[in-house]
């Protein structure tokens, strides 16, 4: 599974005497640019999530399984997909201590970051001129979980991954450029060869 941790964007919380507590948001937004470490960004493609965004997703506080905010199947969690990005809406469970907790804390601004947890069924990349490299996911499938979190996280394990893809990339380009200069340097071998024997003529 990876993780991917962005901001919340347009947080926005509902509360009544009566009702569970609500807090709604996008928890991931096409075109915005992450940095998985200097050299290697990503961003998220617009229809990225069409696949997965009625998957029975759940809602975590910072990935943990023991704190889940809600969930798709149980009618607490709703995702959308519209053309921002992946918009959501926990409804909190009043009577859960730990979850009144996190809202709280995001109510008060403690907390401003969020994650989700997904795989990778589609992607490309554009190697630049300075050697950075920048990945696009274009599909996302499964989308496992949301999570509201208090500190970035990105696995060392991805990190080795996504190294191992970069030198991949460099070498296919660097291979690709080697083919062009040979295939360059027979032409103008075979075109000096045929202008040799026109002048032998």
């Amino acid at each position: 599974m990876i993780h991917r941790y962005l901001n919340m964007h347009d947080i926005k919380f509902r509360e009544t005497d009566t009702d569970n507590p609500h807090i709604e948001g996008y928890f991931a937004v096409f075109g915005d640019v992450y940095e998985v470490w200097p050299g290697v960004t990503e961003s998220i493609a617009p229809g990225a999530f069409t696949d997965s965004v009625s998957q029975d997703v759940r809602a975590l506080y910072n990935h943990n399984t023991d704190i889940v905010l809600g969930r798709a199947s149980a009618g607490t969690l709703h995702l959308k997909q519209d053309d921002r990005g992946l918009w959501g809406d926990i409804e909190i469970n009043r009577d859960d201590s730990d979850a009144m907790n996190v809202y709280r804390r995001i109510k008060r601004g403690d907390i401003t970051g969020c994650s989700f947890g997904f795989e990778i069924e589609r992607e490309s990349y554009e190697l630049k001129d300075d050697d950075s490299v920048h990945y696009t996911i274009e599909k996302v499938n499964p989308l496992y979980e949301v999570s509201p979190c208090a500190f970035p996280a990105y696995e060392a394990t991805k990190i080795s991954a996504r190294g191992k893809d970069l030198e991949r990339i460099k070498a296919r380009t660097a291979q690709a450029w080697r083919d062009r200069m040979n295939e360059r340097l027979k032409g103008e071998k075979k075109d000096a060869e045929s202008t040799d024997a026109a002048q032998e003529d």
